[in-house]
């Protein structure tokens, strides 16, 4: 996605797939016009992100949301 940058650790190439080896593997960062924007198009990245065992904090930035930056 556009504006979204995956950061990962914990995983492995297996078969030509990245795989989980345990423990947090992934961060998600996104960039946008606001703080909201920028929140939101993250989390709609990690949406798009499955495994098993997949838990994610939906609280992230939710204080920063709606003020300026800058």
């Amino acid at each position: 996605m556009d504006g979204v940058t995956v950061f990962h650790a914990a995983t492995e190439m297996r078969q030509g797939r990245v795989i989980t080896a345990g423990g947090r593997v992934l961060t998600v960062s996104a960039i946008g016009p606001t703080v909201e924007e920028a929140r939101t198009r993250a989390y709609e990245a990690c949406a798009r992100i499955h495994f098993e065992g997949m838990t994610y904090r939906r609280d992230i930035a939710r204080s920063a949301a709606g003020r300026t930056v800058g």
